[in-house]
């Protein structure tokens, strides 16, 4: 499974003195991207092919506080992948510097062409490197549906 260390920095840490709601945010988006970057899934194939990663929910589970002084460790598994990965989801766990986990954090996303600022499915070839993706036990295919699931909807100001 790819992990990620993490020295928690002064700004990570909020008025209670241990890591803030926007570090794990954070960390775990750090993580994705650099296990893409890793695996050939860099800015310039981002820039060359116009798609960037968007964001569709993250949930934030915590378990026990941490404190800075100690590094930790954020995992990445995939839990779900449409069959052309227009959508995705990860998992991530955070660990204390004894293995300890912490929080969880499950997210779901999608890919959007730059130019029509719409979902696309990915080429094949760009597809396939999620295949070096650490699958969960409940990884599942994802289909538009799933997207949906939490049944949210925009209400506007009067």
């Amino acid at each position: 499974m790819y992990t990620k260390e993490f020295e928690i920095r002064w700004n990570d840490i909020d008025a209670n003195r241990h890591l803030a709601n926007q570090a794990y945010i954070a960390y775990a988006a750090h993580t994705r991207m650099s296990f893409l970057i890793e695996h050939g899934f860099n800015q310039q194939l981002l820039q060359e092919k116009n798609i960037g990663p968007v964001v569709f929910y993250e949930h934030i589970y915590y378990f026990k506080e941490v404190f800075a002084g100690k590094p930790v460790k954020v995992s990445l598994e995939l839990t779900g992948l449409s069959d052309d990965a227009k959508f995705f989801a990860f998992r991530h766990n955070y660990y204390d510097h004894k293995g300890r986990n912490f929080a969880s954090c499950e997210m779901m996303g999608g890919w959007i062409d730059l130019k029509s600022r719409t979902l696309i499915g990915l080429e094949p070839e760009i597809r396939s490197l999620f295949d070096m993706a650490h699958k969960a036990e409940d990884f599942k295919e994802l289909t538009k549906e799933d997207t949906r699931k939490f049944n949210k909807k925009p209400k506007d100001l009067n």
